[in-house]
This record gives structure tokens, sequence and C-alpha cells, in this order.
């Protein structure tokens, strides 16, 4: 049977992952971290289907400890790695930049490693983001310089080269996904656009009243998060390693995401949202945008939902979260 190792296969992306993987026959490892509470929400639905069985294990590990990684390694011998486990959060990255470095940075290094010395057949594919490019000018692909902006994507740079030293030095199959803004009803709510699509809801049913905001100008390139996790997997099966930029080639301000989110559910966006400086980075990235020329002509991959679906999908999920939670608390 294919195998197929996951780090973050809690999160967002790592939990669409999966799905792909159990569809395409793999059976999953999946490395998770030690926590005082059960964070496998995103993947619930797959530890509880029958029909799933034993072709998806977690297994508990941290990218800061190597004996877990090579444990793991060893164990499944995998066709497959991805690694999508990261500290992640941008303006968190500043205010813990030691541990951003070593979870972000010297996480991937010991990932290789370990596929290099226990597994060197297993395909590596390393989750990378567009963050990388920083203040260079969009659009942006495989050939724009990096300028990182923050310690997060400072980190996800020694990543970066990690993996490409790797596969240049070794031989290995490992490539980066340069991923851009990928979103879902999956994503996290410290990020600002489940941020936005879950205060529209709670306001809507009048479980709230304002969302606070930091800088609404900033451009993104927003895709589906089951988009990106796709072009990962064809990444991974791909004849040969490469990085590729990933994204919809097109891009928007937080505010037309805000905009776009509060006409939909009928609400005014003067009268809910308010400025809040503490939610400004020490130093902006302006303006994301990919060009996902490279990854459509070799690998044939195309994005399938566009813009507006996207943020449906996240507003129509937040909406009914605020109405059952309403029911709960006119039934108290």
């Amino acid at each position: 049977m294919k195998t197929a190792v996951i780090t973050g296969i809690t999160g967002q992306t790592g939990s669409y992952l999966s799905e792909i993987l159990l569809k395409e026959g793999y059976k999953v490892y999946g490395l998770r971290r030690r926590c005082s509470v059960f964070n496998t929400e995103r993947i619930n639905h797959i530890l509880e289907d029958s029909h799933v069985d034993d072709s998806i294990e977690l297994v508990y590990g941290d990218l800061a400890d190597s004996s877990s990684i090579i444990s793991l390694v060893q164990d499944a011998k995998p066709d497959l790695f991805f690694n999508m486990a990261a500290q992640s959060h941008v303006r968190v990255s500043f205010e813990i930049p030691e541990y951003t470095f070593d979870i972000d940075a010297t996480g991937v290094v010991r990932c290789l490693d370990a596929i290099k010395r226990y597994s060197p057949d297993t395909r590596f594919v390393q989750s990378s983001t567009s963050e990388l490019y920083g203040s260079t000018s969009a659009p942006q692909d495989e050939d724009t310089p990096f300028h990182p902006r923050s310690p997060y994507a400072a980190a996800k740079i020694a990543g970066y080269w990690a993996t490409v030293n790797y596969r240049e030095a070794y031989g290995m199959h490992a490539s980066n996904s340069i991923s851009f803004n990928h979103e879902s009803e999956r994503r996290g709510g410290t990020f600002v656009t489940k941020k936005i699509t879950q205060a529209a809801a709670r306001i809507k049913y009048g479980l709230q009243d304002k969302l606070y905001l930091g800088n609404l100008d900033a451009r993104r390139d927003w895709s589906h998060a089951k988009d990106i996790a796709r072009a990962q997997f064809m990444m991974a099966i791909a004849d040969s390693p490469a990085d590729f930029a990933i994204g919809s080639g097109e891009s928007h301000s937080v505010k037309e995401f805000l905009h776009l989110v509060f006409d939909k559910v009928g609400l005014d966006v003067d009268k809910h949202v308010e400025f809040d400086p503490k939610y400004l980075r020490p130093s902006e990235v302006d303006h994301l945008k990919c060009n996902p020329a490279k990854i459509k002509a070799a690998l044939g991959w195309e994005p399938e939902y566009s813009f507006d679906k996207l943020v449906e999908e996240m507003v129509e999920y937040d909406l009914d979260l605020a109405r059952k939670e309403k029911l709960l608390k006119d039934n108290e």
C-alpha cells in the first residue's frame, strides 16, 4: 500500500490533503503535537468514517523534536512526505521569532535529514509561502527575488533554501510549493478572512456588534485551500521535483473581501467595523499576486474555485454556526 506522511494534518490544508491522499489509495500518517485539548475537528469526519478503517493514523510528534520525526520516517518509509506544519501566523512571528525559526526553518531540516538518512526515495513537498516575496512588485513568480518582511517569512526562506539544497546536494525529490494565501471554511479564527466571515455571521444574528481590523489596503491572492492541496499532491507525484508558485492569478484588498462578505449578509460595514492599530504589523506586505503560469504549463493545474465562490462558502458555513449558536443561547 502506498504511504504518505503529513505534518500539520490537523491544519486547514493538511486536512484537505489527507482527503485527497485517502481517495488516491494512500495510507496516511499524520504528525500532530501533544495538546491539552483535542484539536482534530478538521479531520474528525475522516477519523469517524467507517470506510477509512486504519487508512489514517495519527502519531504524536513535533517539528522541534528530531527523534519523533526520525521514528515516523523509519516506521512508515513513506512514498510521499508533506511538511505542512508551521508557526504560520505572520503577526505572531514578531512576538515569538525564535520559536518561529525553530519550527519553520530548522524543523524543515529535521524532516529533510530524516528522509535523507532513513528513506531516501521518499518524495518531499515543503509548504512554503508567498510571504517570501514581501515588498517586491506584483505579480510574483518563481523568478521573483525574495524580500521577507517578517520573522515568519525569513524562517520560511531558510526552509525553502534547505529544500533546494537537499534536492541539489543529494538528488532528493524535494519541492517547494510557494503557496499564496489560501482560505476555506476550515480556516483558523485568528486569520483576517475568517475573522471577517465569523464576525459578519455573528453580527447578523446579534451575537456581537463590532469587528476590529488593521490594514484594509493590503492586497492578497486568495485561493481555496482545496486547490492548493491538489497542486501540492500533483507536485509530489510529478516525474521531476521543482518549485512552483501557486495562486489564482488575481488579487483583492482586505477592504474588498470585507465589503463582499458584509454585502452577502446584508450588513453595513461602517456601522460595525473599526480600525485597531494593534493588528498592524511592524513591517507590512502591501501586494501579493501570483503568476501561476509555470505550474499550469508543467502540471496542468488549474484552480477550481473563484474568489466569489470561496467567499460564499466561508460565509454560508459561518452563518450556519452563528445560527446554531443563537439557537442555543435562546434556549438557555
